[in-house]
């Protein structure tokens, strides 16, 4: 008698099975998404349609441009879009009145706006780059309209700012309305996630280092800076976070100061395993297990061994157990100032790990988290120059555009101008990514070019409802939807989903003119390849270039703190030199981010032994250390350092102990850095 269900007949069904629910859990969410976009492009279309605007397409164009796979950063990005998009029709307005009738003066203002915008998409991040970008672009497209074919600025100007945003900010209500109708969110349960994952890596790492000291002291440089690396990737996160949740933007402090706490605790943590690798073997030994004894052992779990678990439980409990480490930490009796820097630097990981700690604490919900603080990450301007050329390839394009509109009288040359304008600013943030993700935009636009061609030209004038409309309008969206939910595929679709609209240009009372479908086409497409060549011929700065600067704008900055007359807040040093982090490219070598954290520990001290000397009366004799820094002078500096020590060796009271801990924070950091600090010395 056979069996009914062969074991191989049964293993293959199971393979198969598993294969399916695999390739669903694969593919169901950009699906997913793609429906969604394809319901906001079509509400917008209907309420467009509904209150019988103009151009109701640029109301269906809007959801694809603010849509992104996860809701917060929808919801942020179609929040500063609205309001990219009032400013830049009010600036727009403001720059026909003081121009009328003048096309020449109109263009030079249009180009230089669009200049600016530039600038400031390439300053400022994420979502509130993206509003300026769009400021730029309104100001463009509303223009564009107002020149017409041939003509100047006129006074139909304001209808058409009013016009648009009106569209705009029904795409922008449209897709708000089915984005978070239709998906419940999870950034802040992922935030907490990678938060908890970090702070217990950074204590468990930072416990085994106390623990390897001695003659085999491993090299931790390259896990210190993958963790820097990975801090940095949380700045999309919060900002997703912020667009999900109200509350959490109120408290956006909090969250700020506890990413700052994880790069306070990796700084802290360098300098121990700086320390420790230059202290003799028996010293290290000793003077590490003294420290590692004050450690809990609830803060040197392992990730994977239940650490995250018990951080997103309880972080007010961890928080509290590292408070009495940190306290133990400052009674521990210290006789040499090696064993009060590893008790200091240790005291400053725990600090960092606490501030992190309240930020978990607010993730998730705690009701008895503590009392909200400041002190987050300021980030400046890390390097103007980047954003700079940027504005000048933006002044350039758009005006070139202009100028060739002029000359040859081009019918179609303001939509060029418009698409010129659009590809320039887009994507000057890019960086050295820039031309690249141009020309995936550009084979997008070409792509939906042609889809519409056939949808419009040969589909459309046989369907009269809207409902036959947005039935064949899915068979694009879906698909371009889901394939915008992929990274390396997002500027592409992203084209195809949000010119389709405008391609095809849907309006209450269609026309179908091939002759001017193809010549607007084409008109917008030389403006984006325009745009896209915009970044070769003034290109980017090179990521070496770019990472030189940074280094060389770092040591400038160091050497100012040290011979400043008014000494700099420590939250402001460390939050200039981590907007210096955050612009690193990614090819970076491990050795240029070790020399970035390196001027912020030396920094750091500085400022530090500035308040012990203040307090200790020796300012006068730090002067000539501290000139000898800003000269570039690392040996000299630590020789006048030493005979600093050696003077201070002699007052036994805890305050010439902590400034002696300085000094042999400094000292070591100099030495191992010694290239670095000297470069360009006088």
């Amino acid at each position: 008698m056979t069996e009914a269900n062969p074991p191989g007949r049964r293993s293959l069904a199971a393979s198969s099975a598993v294969w399916l629910a695999n390739a669903v859990r694969a593919v169901g969410p950009p699906l997913l998404f793609g429906v969604r976009l394809w319901g906001a492009v079509c509400l917008a279309l209907y309420v467009a349609f509904w209150l019988q605007l103009d151009n109701p397409f640029w109301a269906g164009i809007t959801p694809a441009l603010v849509s992104q796979p996860q809701l917060g950063a929808s919801l942020r990005r179609g929040w500063f879009m609205m309001i990219g998009t009032i400013v830049g029709s009010v600036a727009i307005v403001a720059l026909t009145a003081c121009f009328p009738q003048d096309r020449a003066g109109f263009l030079v203002g249009l180009s230089s706006w669009g200049a600016a915008c530039a600038l400031a998409t390439t300053v400022f991040r994420n979502a509130l780059g993206f509003g300026a970008a769009l400021a730029g672009i309104t100001a463009a497209i509303i223009a564009g309209d107002n020149l017409g074919a041939t003509g100047g600025p006129n006074d139909q100007v304001f209808m058409l700012a009013v016009t648009r945003c009106s569209e705009v900010c029904i795409g922008i209500v449209s897709a708000g309305v089915i984005l978070a109708g239709t998906d419940l969110g999870g950034a802040q349960r992922r935030l907490a996630t990678v938060f908890a994952v970090l702070a217990a890596e950074i204590t468990k790492r930072f416990a085994d280092t106390l623990a390897l000291a001695g003659p085999d002291f491993p090299d931790t440089q390259p896990v210190r800076v993958e963790l820097v690396r990975r801090v940095f990737a949380l700045d999309p996160v919060l900002d997703e976070t912020f667009g999900e949740s109200s509350q959490l933007r109120a408290h956006k402090s909090v969250l700020l100061a506890s990413v700052a706490g994880l790069f306070e605790a990796v700084a802290g943590w360098r300098i121990v395993a700086v320390c420790l690798a230059q202290f003799p073997d028996d010293q290290g030994r000793q003077e590490a297990d003294a420290v590692l004894q004050t450690l809990p052992g609830e803060l040197r779990s392992a990730p994977g061994q239940g650490g995250p678990t018990n951080w997103i439980s309880d972080p007010v409990g961890l928080r509290r157990i590292s408070e009495e480490a940190v306290q133990r930490l400052i009674a521990l009796p210290a006789q040499t100032p090696s064993l009060r820097l590893l008790a200091d630097q240790t005291s400053k990981v725990l600090a960092g790990i606490i501030r992190a700690l309240d930020g978990l604490a607010l993730l998730v919900d705690n009701p008895s988290r503590p009392v909200p603080h400041g002190g987050g990450i300021r980030l400046g301007v890390p390097d103007w120059l980047p954003a700079l050329v940027g504005a000048a390839r933006a002044f350039v394009t758009i005006g070139a555009f202009a100028l060739f509109w002029i000359i040859t009288a081009w019918p179609d040359g303001a939509f060029a101008i418009q698409f010129a304008a659009i590809g320039v600013i887009l994507f000057a943030p890019r960086a050295d990514q820039a031309h690249a993700a141009a020309m995936s935009f550009v084979v997008g636009t070409a792509l939906a070019a042609a889809i519409a061609a056939i949808i419009k030209l040969a589909v459309l004038p046989g369907l009269e409802t809207f409902v036959g409309f947005a039935f064949v309008s899915g068979l694009v969206l879906v698909p371009a939807g889901a394939l915008m939910a992929q990274p390396s595929y997002r500027a592409m679709f992203t084209a195809v989903a949000a010119y389709f609209s405008l391609f095809v240009a849907p309006t209450n009372l269609m026309t179908y003119d091939t002759v001017q479908f193809y010549n607007g086409t084409l008109a917008r497409f030389a403006g984006l390849v325009g745009a896209a060549l915009s970044f070769l011929l003034l290109p980017p700065l090179a990521p070496a270039l770019r990472t030189r600067r940074l280094l060389a704008l770092t040591l400038r900055d160091l050497r100012r703190l040290a011979t400043s007359v008014i000494r700099r807040r420590r939250d402001d040093w460390e939050s200039r030199i981590y907007s210096r982090f955050s612009a690193l490219p990614d090819t970076v070598e491990p050795l240029q981010r070790a020399q970035l954290l390196a001027a912020l520990s030396v920094g750091g001290a500085i400022i530090q032994l500035c308040s012990f000397a203040d307090r200790l009366n020796i300012s006068t004799e730090l002067d000539e250390p501290l000139r000898a820094i800003a000269g570039g002078n690392g040996a000299v500096a630590i020789a006048r350092l030493g005979a600093l020590d050696d003077a201070l060796a002699a007052r036994p009271d805890s305050v010439a102990l902590g400034a002696r801990a300085c000094i042999l924070a400094i000292s070591q950091v100099l030495t191992l850095h010694a290239a670095y600090f000297d470069a360009g010395a006088e």
